[in-house]
């Protein structure tokens, strides 16, 4: 099995009996794909969990044991005591519900977090797709020259897409994409840039989200999950 990340907790102790520690955080996870957020969240977190390898390459998405956790045969699924969740946004927005006093995204009821969501579905509803279609038009065409053209047709719309964070970068001037403030939306926009970076006109290549691209980079809890799910450079 592949390295499981694991952070270490030790069990609460009270008048010298030991308390039965909480269930720990499951994540099953294949690397780069859409797990990456929710791992990059957990490590940003610092909460203790155990990443649980789905093989992919051998249909194990598809396994019945993986489809009774998520019957859409999709990763990441994230198991946290009795709950089992899918979808990354969702698994995301409940880490940081569980967890605010670590200020991955503004309070809630204020205009910040307004925008903390608009950005987050954006991703998740908006370029998200997009991606998806771009690396499966198979799905949406079925003679070669139809494929080709949904894949193509993809790309550019991305590419659109990817110019609109570019000037909502440039525009505020800020290291991150809500501003002064670094938020789970930075990981999962860094993940699906990730996406791009084989295409003609990859997201690192424009001048503002390039850069900061490379800040989310450096960050130590992002730099921890690509050591932990072994990817290689080029990074983004």
């Amino acid at each position: 099995m592949e390295r499981s990340g694991i952070r270490g907790a030790a069990a609460s102790v009270r008048c010298g009996t030991p308390n039965p520690a909480p269930p720990m955080i499951q994540l099953h996870y294949a690397p780069s794909t859409a797990s990456m957020a929710p791992h990059m969240l957990l490590e940003e977190l610092g909460l203790p969990f155990e990443l649980l390898p789905v093989d992919r390459e051998h249909g194990g998405h598809k396994s019945p044991a993986y489809l009774k956790l998520n019957p859409n045969g999709l990763i990441p699924v994230m198991v946290d005591g009795d709950l089992v969740l899918y979808e990354t946004a969702a698994i995301c927005l409940h880490l940081l519900d569980t967890h605010p006093d670590a200020g991955l995204a503004p309070p809630v009821g204020t205009p910040q977090r307004a925008h903390f969501y608009k950005w987050l579905f954006w991703l998740s509803n908006t370029l998200q797709p997009a991606l998806i279609t771009y690396f499966y038009p198979d799905r949406y065409a079925e003679d070669a020259s139809a494929v080709a053209q949904a894949k193509a047709s993809a790309e550019a719309r991305i590419g659109a897409m990817l110019d609109i964070l570019d000037a909502e970068i440039a525009a505020h001037g800020r290291p991150w994409l809500l501003g002064d403030r670094f938020s789970a939306v930075d990981l999962y926009a860094w993940m699906l840039c990730r996406w791009t970076r084989g295409f003609h006109r990859p997201a690192r290549s424009l001048p503002a989200l390039g850069a900061y691209l490379q800040r989310v980079l450096a960050r130590p809890a992002v730099q921890r999950a690509l050591a932990t799910e072994a990817l290689k450079p080029p990074y983004v």
